[in-house]
């Protein structure tokens, strides 16, 4: 019998309006881009080791999906969560993006042994940031 499916990497498809203002928006929160799978219609930006989000102008996007794209500004498509060392990185990641033009997606939420707080980018997806205490994982189990 097989054991559990474990894949490498992760690859979010998001669709953007206008690329350039998405990669100045994103650089801002503090993102790097791997030049090597950028070009005018995408760019992939590297979150963690493993992790990416590949921004899509919404043309190129369509050539992935016969789906049609939801407004994210209107519609909640995915809840992208990731997390932070500490909850004051929770705070300098979430700032960083509501100073570049992000809008907030809701108020600091504190569960005493998780700590989140999020924005919506410039095309409304929404981006969860949290901090778990480690301890409170292992007690879990």
């Amino acid at each position: 019998m097989m054991g559990a499916l474990k894949l490498n990497n992760i690859f979010v498809n998001l669709p953007v309006k206008d690329l350039n203002r998405s990669v100045t928006f994103f650089t801002h929160v503090g993102f790097e881009f791997n030049p090597q799978f950028t070009d005018e219609t995408a760019t992939c930006m590297m979150i963690g080791d493993h992790i990416f989000a590949m921004l899509l102008v919404e043309d190129k996007f369509k050539t992935f999906t016969d789906k049609e794209i939801v407004d994210a500004t209107k519609s909640t498509e995915v809840l992208l969560a990731l997390t932070a060392e500490s909850r004051d990185h929770v705070d300098e990641i979430v700032n960083k993006a509501l100073a570049a033009g992000g809008k907030p997606s809701k108020k600091p939420t504190d569960h005493g042994f998780m700590y989140e707080w999020g924005f919506q980018d410039l095309d409304g997806h929404t981006w969860e940031i949290f901090y778990m205490d480690p301890s409170a994982i292992n007690q879990q189990s």
